[in-house]
């Protein structure tokens, strides 16, 4: 727990709602810090009675001229949800309004090509090891990617995975840092097996299991820079036009998922038995955040979205996902 405290005079109610998000699996270091940016703004309003007005609320959603839109969003969304905790317990509060400013729009994901994919791992595999700086990225990086592609993991859950979770005689990847804090096992693809036998045999013959898999260096973890600055080289060495929104590495998660839809679909398989494996292996906690896919899919390839709309035809037919804020 952070030692900073809570000051304000609302301290008790911040403490008692981070409480009670922690418990409902959101993660308490995230939750408490966007906690204690509010708390901080209220010391410094002097607020002296429990009460938040709109004058109050107001100043606190004005945009702040270093930030993104994105980020006042965040700011405003994190107030709404301890305002509405504070209406529920009966104290008097002035609740931001939905809507109050809209969010930027999503990102359009980018579902790599077969070409594209091939012309990516053609350069993936040409990485040369620096020796005074990254002596294993000929070794680690043509794996580090294809495991991405082949398993659908998000890119820190791959990056931060210790040797002890790799299990290669099981073929499966254990996952401890997922988004929602609660472990899986992801299958390694066969054809990924000895591969990575082979750091672990020439990087880890003296590792600790506490070590990272995907070193850059000895003793030193891959960085998420490290992970970026890779993927763009690799796109300009493959063709691939970066835009400065996309493609992204997180889009190696969407054509996997993408593309085991419609394999799954071309199988003639029961998407209504597939679809719980497939929440279970990208780690989602709702299906709600797996039929994001099932309408990807059904855009992006309307040959299938005939079956799609069989097994799924509410949530093929919405055009928005429904944003609740939880506290």
């Amino acid at each position: 727990m952070s030692e900073k405290k809570f000051k304000s005079i609302f301290a008790k109610e911040f403490n008692d709602l981070a409480e009670i998000k922690r418990a409902m699996g959101f993660k308490y270091e995230t939750v408490y810090a966007s906690f204690l940016r509010i708390d901080k703004f209220f010391t410094e309003q002097n607020l002296t009675e429990k009460k938040l007005t709109k004058e109050t609320v107001d100043l606190w959603c004005r945009k702040r001229s270093y930030e993104t839109k994105a980020n006042q969003c965040t700011r405003i969304s994190n107030l709404r949800v301890f305002c509405n905790y504070l209406n529920d317990i009966g104290i008097e509060t002035f609740i931001p309004p939905n809507g109050l400013h809209s969010h930027p729009p999503k990102y359009d994901a980018h579902i790599y090509s077969d070409d594209e994919l091939k012309a990516f791992f053609k350069a993936v595999d040409q990485s040369n090891s620096v020796l005074s700086e990254c002596p294993y990225r000929a070794m680690i990086m043509p794996v580090f990617f294809r495991i991405l592609y082949t398993s659908g993991m998000r890119v820190s859950e791959l990056r931060l995975c210790k040797v002890k979770d790799v299990n290669l005689e099981d073929r499966y990847i254990r996952v401890t840092n997922a988004k929602n804090q609660k472990e899986r096992l992801v299958p390694i693809h066969e054809s990924l097996i000895e591969r990575c036998r082979e750091i672990k045999d020439k990087i880890h013959q003296n590792s600790d299991d506490e070590e990272y898999f995907f070193l850059i260096r000895p003793g030193t973890p891959m960085t998420l820079q490290n992970v970026y600055r890779n993927f763009r080289r690799y796109l300009e060495k493959a063709g691939i036009s970066h835009t400065g929104k996309g493609p992204r590495v997180h889009d190696f998660r969407h054509t996997y998922c993408i593309n085991i839809l419609r394999k799954f679909t071309d199988e003639g398989k029961d998407l209504l038995v597939y679809l719980p494996y497939m929440k279970t292996i990208l780690g989602h906690e709702s299906f709600a955040e797996t039929s994001y896919y099932l309408k990807l899919t059904a855009n992006r390839f309307p040959y299938i979205k005939e079956q799609l709309e069989k097994s799924f035809p509410d949530i093929i037919s919405e055009v928005e996902t429904d944003e609740k804020e939880f506290y």
